[in-house]
């Protein structure tokens, strides 16, 4: 087997939530230029669409916008998918929410809001994919489900983002519990578990210059978009395939502090 057709996804079909930006389009990305049809979903749904035109300009990506945090937007996604394919090789959980303040203000409404989507969501929306899942999978080339966790789930974090840290760590139990539950079936998942990248969601990270937040990384700088979509590439590959209930840190050696 020749390198390339050992981290080959080209034909795939695959599902990416939070596709629209951050680590979901990056991971996307990879997927389209890679060859693989590529669904993405996000709530807002002008954005969306416009994501998906632009990824598809280097192959085939399709806009379904939903809104993960409630069981209508997870059920109309699958729904969504499920009229248009018969089976689905790859589903990306990266669609995601975080929260911060001080322990004494930290509101409940924030924790539960970041736990629903990060962590309750996550579970729905693979189990509401199964059935497509299972049809895309075999012995040799199981389905594939990748859970994007973080750092934050790995070591207690400096910011005060008690409900993100918490719901990632989930995250990683969870990807474990599903993967021994569904090794039989031929559907493995595993997560990545991402450092630093700049993103939205870590914008006020980054407002110091990015070489400030690099001096915090071992390796000496952040993530770059092909750390992550290389990573999310070879589980979905056969490379990946022997692979199921592993957290994969993509963090440049965050986590070994």
């Amino acid at each position: 087997m020749s390198a390339e057709d050992l981290f080959s996804i080209a034909g795939k079909t695959a599902v990416v939530t939070g596709g629209s930006r951050g680590i979901g389009l990056m991971i996307a990305r990879g997927f389209v230029k890679a060859g693989a049809r590529v669904y993405i979903s996000s709530r807002k749904a002008e954005v969306c669409d416009q994501v998906a035109a632009e990824l598809s300009k280097s192959g085939e990506c399709l806009s379904v916008p939903a809104d993960l945090s409630t069981p209508e937007g997870l059920e109309h996604l699958a729904n969504e998918v499920g009229s248009r394919e018969e089976a689905l090789h790859v589903l990306v959980n990266n669609a995601g929410a975080a929260w911060g303040a001080d322990i004494e203000d930290y509101p409940r409404s924030g924790f539960e809001k970041v736990l629903t989507l990060n962590v309750t969501g996550v579970f729905e929306l693979t189990r509401l994919f199964l059935p497509l899942l299972r049809k895309a999978a075999t012995a040799d080339d199981p389905a594939r489900v990748i859970n994007i966790g973080s750092v934050d789930g790995i070591r207690v974090p400096m910011l005060n983002n008690y409900a993100y840290s918490a719901s990632k760590a989930g995250v990683h139990m969870l990807t474990r519990h599903l993967a021994h539950h569904l090794v039989d079936q031929h559907v493995s998942v595993n997560a990545i578990a991402p450092g630093p990248f700049p993103s939205k969601m870590t914008k006020f990270m980054f407002e110091a210059g990015e070489e400030v937040v690099a001096a915090s990384v071992p390796m000496g700088r952040v993530g770059r978009p092909d750390d992550v979509a290389g990573t999310a590439i070879f589980l979905c590959s056969r490379a990946g395939s022997y692979l199921t209930g592993a957290v994969i840190p993509v963090d440049g050696g965050v986590s070994t502090r």
